[in-house]
């Protein structure tokens, strides 16, 4: 089965002689993939987003789409995507529901009818299960002008979602949302993949988001810097560490000389584990401890010290 995302050497240049905005990215998506984008601002996320979805064009190389190439088929890539966009792009003279309702007679999901009451049944119970999910509730069928900038945030999301899209690209999508409607968010994301093998595509500012997705991808300065599964990732740039300390500081030093791993000394041991597990380590040291604790790495911890090296 071929990728549901594929990106070949993918050159985007604004202008000619300038600095390329995103310089030669390559990555796959297998179907039913959680893949975060991640990177600075300025880094040529939203830039790749763009191209990968059809609304800027590439300079070079080759996306495709669930199949479909981006340059030569893109009325079928946008068939087969939903976005959720960083930036605002709902119609402000038209109510949340209405904004809506014109997606989905776009796509073609269900026939126009001028009043809400007379569109079918399953259009009416759609729009009401998914402002449920985010939040929203009855204020769906405010205007929009009337609304707050959380509030219209769900109103993004609900009409990302409303086609059932193969890959949905999210955007920053809980920029502006408060703790619970993001909780509800990605409970009602994780259903839709189980339920529709969806393919997720995440660029977010929230790294803790990006710890479940199956791979990241870290770009800096329009280049992929690193990518693979989150633990993977973590490995590679910042080890585990063991937290350690004994009555006898002097023999425990001793030991971690001659076990030849790396320490420093903060009121306790700090010991990089070099691919040891932990339980090795103790028992190599052969005596009481008076304290002990493992510190594992998160992917923001990644993500800082890969950014802190290239910035060196």
């Amino acid at each position: 089965m071929a990728p549901a995302i594929e990106v070949r050497d993918l050159v985007k240049r604004y202008r000619k002689g300038t600095v390329n905005a995103v310089d030669g990215v390559s990555f796959d998506v297998e179907q039913g993939q959680f893949f975060a984008l991640l990177g600075p601002n300025g880094a040529g996320k939203t830039t790749t987003i763009s191209i990968l979805t059809t609304t800027l064009g590439l300079t070079s190389g080759t996306v495709k789409i669930a199949g479909h190439d981006v340059v030569r088929e893109a009325s079928a890539v946008r068939r087969e995507v939903g976005i959720i966009f960083q930036n605002p792009s709902l119609d402000m003279n038209l109510s949340g529901e209405e904004n809506i309702r014109f997606h989905a007679v776009l796509y073609r999901l269900y026939p126009y009818r001028p009043v809400y009451r007379l569109m079918p049944a399953g259009y009416r119970h759609q729009v009401r299960d998914l402002a449920d999910v985010v939040g929203l509730g009855a204020e769906v069928f405010k205007p929009v002008r009337r609304l707050s900038g959380g509030m219209r945030r769900k109103l993004e999301i609900i009409r990302g979602l409303m086609h059932h899209p193969r890959v949905l690209f999210l955007d920053e999508p809980t920029s502006g949302l408060d703790t619970a409607s993001r909780r509800n968010l990605w409970q009602y994301i994780r259903d839709l993949r189980k339920q529709r093998d969806i393919t997720i595509c995440l660029t977010t500012h929230q790294l803790v988001e990006a710890e479940d997705a199956d791979r990241v991808c870290i770009i800096d300065r329009g280049r992929v810097v690193a990518i693979g599964a989150p633990h993977e990732v973590k490995v590679e740039l910042v080890q585990e560490t063991l937290h350690i300390d004994a009555a006898d500081r002097a023999a425990l030093r001793r030991r971690l000389v001659a076990l030849q791993l790396p320490f420093n000394e903060d009121g306790h041991f700090v010991v990089r584990l070099n691919g040891r597990t932990a339980y090795e380590v103790v028992q190599s040291v052969e005596q009481p401890l008076t304290m002990l604790r493992t510190e594992s790495a998160t992917l923001e911890d990644a993500y800082l010290r890969l950014l802190a090296g290239e910035d060196a």
